[in-house]
């Protein structure tokens, strides 16, 4: 079983690392523990590991991370971080060894995304501010400034990305967190709000069928695979994030796959939701 002081140095590092502040309210609502107890697991770490974080700063009401700071319980991968945020790693173990099962987890390859760039952007997602950042893109992949508004991390299952309001666009749009590059620089407030991102707000239902070239016990097998229901899948999501959940399931839209067991899956109201798609 993982050392649950292990657990609480594995946040400190977490918490200061990608988001730039600490202090005892992140320990005392993640375990629940006291103040007194928050601010003895903050100095036995900064004991362990000197230099890691500067003394509190009343102005930051925290500690901040030194510009050595060097990580001794969590990875580069940003990853960790936003799994932790959105409530997918507690990292939970079972308490007697024995009652494991054999696992394996895939994972997908580390984004190069840096705490420069994610501090900035956790700021101003909690202040309502507006970011100016420098983003590649396929299209221009040197680099291009931009004015954004950020309301929420998304992970589409292969990798993170941010939903913000596009100055340039004037519109809500997707933007990959390892293609940001060099520091944002927060800047005031903006009324460009979550509420506000239409897609972001709409709720849509994909209907989903075994492909029809399919023989009925082929069908069936897939019925049975997704809990059908009267032969199709219902599934609701976000208008903003439609498309990655059909290119999670392998839905293709644009090209039917010449050999139906390798579509399996075909979406039914295309029609209906075609105006969300990309």
């Amino acid at each position: 079983m993982e050392d649950p002081q292990q657990r609480r140095f594995w946040l400190i590092e977490l918490i200061a690392y990608w988001e730039g502040r600490l202090n005892t309210r992140h320990l005392r609502e993640f375990f629940g523990v006291t103040r007194q107890c928050a601010s003895k697991d903050i100095n036995d770490y900064r004991d362990i590991c000197p230099g890691n974080l500067r003394d509190y700063c009343p102005r930051e009401k925290g500690y901040t991370p030194s510009p050595d700071f060097q990580r001794h319980y969590i990875s580069a991968d940003v990853a960790e971080y936003l799994n932790w945020m959105a409530g997918l790693s507690a990292r939970a173990l079972p308490a007697d060894a024995t009652y494991s099962l054999p696992n394996c987890v895939l994972r997908h390859p580390a984004r190069n995304v840096t705490p420069q760039v994610m501090r900035p952007l956790v700021r101003a997602i909690r202040e309502g501010r507006r970011v100016e950042v420098d983003y590649g893109s396929i299209s221009n992949p040197n680099g291009e400034g931009r004015i954004i508004v950020p309301h929420t991390f998304v992970n589409t299952g292969l990798r993170w990305h941010l939903r913000a309001w596009c100055e340039k666009n004037r519109q809500y749009r997707d933007f990959v967190l390892s293609r940001f590059l060099g520091q944002p620089e927060v800047l005031d407030q903006s009324p460009h709000t979550a509420e506000a991102d239409i897609a972001w707000n709409t709720e849509i239902t994909l209907v989903l069928e075994p492909d029809a070239r399919l023989t009925p016990e082929k069908k069936a097998v897939l019925e049975h695979d997704y809990n059908m229901e009267g032969g199709q899948l219902c599934l609701k999501t976000r208008a903003a994030l439609a498309s990655y959940l059909l290119k999670e399931m392998q839905v293709n839209t644009k090209m039917l796959d010449g050999r139906p067991e390798a579509q399996q899956l075909v979406l039914v109201n295309e029609d209906d939701v075609k105006e969300w798609l990309f």
